[in-house]
Formats: structure tokens, C-alpha cells, sequence
């Protein structure tokens, strides 16, 4: 079998393809040669919009030797070589010990981490601070119904962590092998195949959720346990290694290892984790909005028509600059087709993100739009100072909204400094703003009373740059939300290079793993998977 890169097709609504013929017809081999044909890449190639390209990498089986369809391809100014699909393997564990590993926290992180330790034959036990996931989904959208916060099962908090009220995003900057063992699990899990070749891969809310069901129904029958509404409230060290753990304030496990993959939310965890004398750190992070576009003018922008027209999926961007003060200004967590949402895990304190459904077919587009927040911005070297920065924020944001996600055109909320509120608003005007998300209200105060003045400043000198990136991001009459606050974790807890927790003298922590977002090394479903892959491969090595 042979891989022939950058065979392309044009993009079209009715058209079918057919790989088989594709493949033949670019490398002029004649009909019915080409027996097989399976997709180990594909992108988009918007270049000469509106005609668009599907470009592919494809393995090629064929009738004919493999040098004689490798000669037909190199002819033909295709770059080819062998075939080659290599999935990621974790290392084994080779000593079981008496004593079962303890996980906190069931997100991605935690998901693959626990995986690991159970086709291992660890048998670990789960602590998730939230509820299972069909719990959860009601909870959340009794809340976006207008209910209160539940401040342990919530959009933050619960069985999938914040991936399952995001997009399912699988994209990611590392460039590790053990991506593919993450790739290759989700899709037996029940994701679409696609993820395992497309160069942006997605799965979906509505689908991950249930692919995260799948794997912990796994984790489960291998014999791990794992424990919903389970709050890790303390851990016991003493000779410098981990003896035990206590769960909701009470309930004492015996254990040697424990991989902390809390997310970044867990800010009672980050301050009982100090209190115990774990080194944790300040660590720069982004702080924002949401700004959210009909999607029809994403489309136009970027493929120069609708994407249903064309027979793609719609269009998606990814933008930076720099502005006048050296900071750094970029769209994150593009959301197609999809709606913002009310992201807060308790009242009085208001938190935005974005979520699509596998479809993508929602009428509007939608992105944080971030700037960074440096150590020396926070005020204070209290390392938790990042922490409540952003609740500062929250806090802010949620008075503005009277309660709800508070919102403003694109032109009230960059008009000018000093700028009144829009006419007929007030704290109590809960009137539903012309976008996505269904706990918005039109804001009583200033976007410039939500953030620091150095992001609304950034934010404000950048639209006008990015608006020339992508023609209509800076329509004024885009939809606004505040605050973006959760991209990333305020706080990194330190570990040595065998991922062990250190404490605050300096010594190692035996059987102490932070990994995750939470701990300050991922930032996405991707690179958190993968991180408690690791994690959990370095507790094994320690055993």
C-alpha cells in the first residue's frame, strides 16, 4: 500500500466522491486498478475561494505493484512514500502493588489517566467532584433555563469536565505520539471516524458526551471505580510521600499514588494543595471575551459562499497580533455553527465559553477573543493571586448582567472610554440580545467595568488589525459577551521531571502526580489527555 499526498477534488454540494476513481484518475492508472482506498489525511484548500479544495492524503491499494503505482504518482508530481499507521502503546505496568491508585478529577485528563492504570490492571479509583453525566445535563440546562448555579455539577464541574459543554475540539500544538492512542480510543468509544484524518478534528458535544460514557463504562468493567460527587478534601503526606487521601471531608482511602488532574477551576483544591505545602506557582494566563458572528459571514469570508452551498462543513478562523504594548491578542475555542454559554459554577460570579453540536448547523459563529494576563499584572505574589483576579472579573460581570452573561454589540462595547450604557438598559432590563446564548441580557454598565483596563485597551487597538485578517470580524453590530476568564489555568503546581509533585521546600512529594490543566501543562482536550497518559505511565515506572 502507498500514501499519495495532496490528491485534491473541488468541493461541491451534490458531488459524491468516489476515492477509487479520484485516486486513479490523478495518478493516471487505469480503471479498476485501484481496489482500495482509505483517508490518512484530509484538509481544506480555500486559496482560490470560491473554488475550494478537498486535498487529501491517501493510502492506495492497488492491482499493480506498489512501485509501479509510486512511479505513476511521482510522474505525476505527487509526493508518495510507504504506507505507515502507528498507534501510540503506554508503557505496562510490570509490578501490581496492594495498594489502588486514586485519580481526582474525570476530565480528559483524568479519563485517560484512569484508562491507562485499568487495561493496566490497576483497578483505580475515580474522584469526581461533579455529577454523571446525565445528572449533569440536566442540571446545566435547568440552569440556562434560569435556575441557580449549582456550584458541583455545572458547565466546570462533572463527569467530562468542561469538554462536554464545548465543541470537542481534538486540534493541539504538542507534537506527541501518545496523540494517537487518544485519537484511536475516542473513536471506538464512539466518535466519528473522521477525527482519526482530518486536520481539524471535532467531535461534538452532543457526541462526546456520550464517547465519555463509553470509556468510563470501560474503566468500570476493567475494575476501577469511579466515585461521582466525590471532593478530594485532603491528602495525607509524611516522609515525603503520599499515605492516603480524604473524600467530602470524611472518608479516609489508603493509597501510594495519586494523579491530580482537578482542572482549573478547582480553586479549593489549589488552596488546600498550598496548604499542604505543594510549591504551586502564579502562571501567566488570558482573560477576555466571546464575539460571536453569523455564521454566513464567517463563510463568505472565508470560502466566498455558504458552506452548505460548497458541501463542506462551515468555516472556521484562527487570528492574532500583537498590539503597541508588546501583548499578545488571539481568537481560542472557535466555535462553528455553535452558541455561547453561561459557563459559571456558582452565583454571583459570571463565566462565558462556546459549545457546538456535532453538526455545526447553528445560525451563528463564535470565539473567545483573549488577551494575555501577565505575573505581574496580578498585584500580589500570593500564588493564588491569578485565581482571584479572574473572580474579580467574574464578580464584575456578573453584576453588569444583572445575573446573566452580560452583553453588547461590538460597537457599544468599544465606542470609547467613558461610555454610558445603552439606552433603555438597566439592571433589571433582562431583554434576550439578537445572538446564541440563552442566558444573556443586554449590559447596564460598560464592558470597560468587566476587565482589567489593560485587556479592554488590548482588545479594543487589536479588533481593528484582526478585522483586516478576516473581513467582517469587526461588523459593529457583532454580539459581545463577558467574561472569558477559564482558557487556562492562573496557577502551575510544580513537578520535577518525573511529573512528581514538589513541595515548597524544594524536596519530591513520592506518589503525587499533578497533570492536566489544573496543574498548569495542558490546555485542551488534546494535550490533557495525553499529559494523563503520561502521568499515569510515570506512577506505573514508580511502582
Amino acid at each position: 500500500m502507498i500514501r499519495v499526498h495532496e490528491i485534491k477534488e473541488k468541493c461541491a454540494k451534490d458531488r459524491s466522491s468516489d476515492l477509487r476513481r479520484l485516486a486513479e484518475k490523478s495518478l493516471r492508472l487505469p480503471p479498476g486498478s485501484v481496489t482500495a482506498v482509505r483517508i490518512a489525511k484530509e484538509s481544506i484548500d480555500a486559496r482560490e475561494k470560491p473554488v475550494i479544495y478537498r486535498v487529501y492524503s491517501l493510502d492506495i491499494e492497488s492491482s499493480l505493484p506498489d512501485d509501479f503505482v509510486a512511479d505513476a504518482a511521482r510522474r505525476n508530481r505527487y509526493k508518495c512514500g510507504p504506507a505507515k499507521t502507528e498507534v501510540y502503546e503506554p508503557l505496562a505496568c510490570e509490578r501490581k502493588a496492594e495498594l489502588r491508585p486514586v485519580v481526582c478529577g474525570f476530565g480528559p485528563c483524568g479519563i485517560f489517566a484512569s484508562l491507562v492504570l485499568a487495561r493496566a490492571g490497576l483497578r483505580p479509583i475515580v474522584l469526581e467532584r461533579g455529577r454523571r453525566m446525565d445528572e449533569r445535563v440536566r442540571d446545566v440546562e435547568r440552569f440556562w433555563a434560569g435556575g441557580s448555579a449549582d456550584p458541583l455539577s455545572n458547565v466546570q464541574f462533572g463527569e467530562g469536565g468542561a469538554g462536554s459543554f464545548s465543541d470537542g475540539k481534538l486540534t493541539s500544538g504538542i507534537n506527541d505520539p501518545a496523540k494517537s492512542f487518544v485519537l484511536e480510543t475516542l473513536a471506538l468509544a464512539g466518535a466519528p471516524r473522521d477525527i482519526l484524518y482530518k486536520q481539524k478534528p471535532h467531535i461534538g458535544t452532543d457526541v462526546l458526551r456520550d464517547v465519555v460514557v463509553n470509556i468510563r463504562n470501560e474503566i468500570i468493567s476493567l475494575g476501577g471505580d469511579v466515585r461521582f460527587s466525590s471532593v478530594l478534601t485532603d491528602i495525607d503526606i509524611s516522609g515525603g510521600k503520599l499515605r492516603s487521601v480524604t473524600v467530602n471531608g470524611s472518608g479516609m482511602i489508603e493509597t501510594d499514588t495519586l494523579i491530580l488532574a482537578i482542572g482549573h477551576s478547582a480553586r479549593d483544591s489549589f488552596a488546600m494543595l498550598l496548604e499542604k505545602s505543594l510549591m504551586l506557582q502564579q502562571k501567566q494566563f488570558s482573560m477576555g471575551v466571546r464575539i460571536e458572528h453569523p455564521q454566513r459571514l464567517i463563510d463568505e469570508a472565508q470560502y466566498g459562499a455558504p458552506a452548505r452551498e460548497l458541501g463542506i462543513s462551515p468555516a472556521e478562523y484562527k487570528l492574532s497580533c500583537r498590539t503597541s504594548s508588546g501583548r499578545g491578542v488571539y481568537t481560542f475555542c472557535m466555535c462553528p455553527g455553535g452558541e455561547v454559554v453561561d459557563s459559571s459554577c456558582e452565583d454571583g460570579a459570571c463565566v462565558t465559553n462556546g459549545m457546538s453540536m456535532r453538526a455545526r448547523s447553528g445560525e451563528f459563529a463564535n470565539s473567545a477573543l483573549l488577551c494575555d494576563v501577565y505575573t505581574s499584572d496580578l498585584g500580589s505574589d500570593h500564588p493564588l493571586a491569578g485565581a482571584a483576579f479572574q473572580e474579580r472579573y467574574e464578580k464584575l460581570a456578573y453584576k453588569a448582567g444583572g445575573g446573566r452573561v452580560p452583553y453588547w454589540t461590538l460597537a457599544q462595547a468599544f465606542s470609547g472610554p467613558g461610555e454610558e450604557p445603552p439606552a433603555g438598559a438597566g439592571a433589571e432590563d433582562h431583554r434576550q440580545p439578537a445572538g446564541s446564548c440563552r442566558r444573556a441580557s443586554r449590559a447596564a454598565a460598560p464592558l470597560s467595568s468587566c476587565l482589567p483596563g489593560f485587556v479592554y485597551d488590548s482588545l479594543k487597538e487589536a479588533i481593528p488589525v484582526l478585522a483586516r485578517k478576516l473581513k467582517g470580524f469587526g461588523d459593529p453590530d457583532s454580539g459581545i459577551y463577558a467574561v472569558e476568564s477559564r482558557s487556562s489555568s492562573p496557577v502551575r503546581i510544580k513537578r520535577d521531571a518525573c511529573a512528581r509533585a514538589l513541595a515548597s521546600d524544594g524536596s519530591f512529594i513520592e506518589g503525587l502526580y499533578p497533570a492536566g490543566e489544573g496543574a498548569g501543562y495542558a490546555g485542551g482536550i488534546m494535550s490533557a489527555a495525553v499529559d494523563g497518559i503520561h502521568a499515569a505511565e510515570r506512577a506505573m515506572a514508580a511502582r
